[in-house]
């Protein structure tokens, strides 16, 4: 583990304090959840991205032409 200062607005603390007290956990567990959980999410997206990437692209305006073209603008 390594040791990290962080600033917290003060209701923020707050409430990971009412939080670490219902959940039995410290807010250092509670902190390293929520990191632990944005980094799985930003994993998913890039996964995601790297799946999509040899799709073909269109433009805006060739999209919105295309919408015309079929009537539905």
């Amino acid at each position: 583990m390594k040791r990290t200062t962080i600033y917290l607005d003060s209701n923020l603390h707050k409430a990971l304090k009412l939080k670490s007290v219902q959940t039995n956990k410290s807010i250092s567990q509670i902190i390293n959840e929520a990191v632990q959980y944005i980094l799985l999410e930003d994993l998913a997206d890039i996964s995601a991205f790297e799946e999509r990437a040899a799709e073909p692209t269109i433009t805006y305006s060739d999209f919105l032409q295309d919408l015309k073209t079929n009537g539905k603008l």
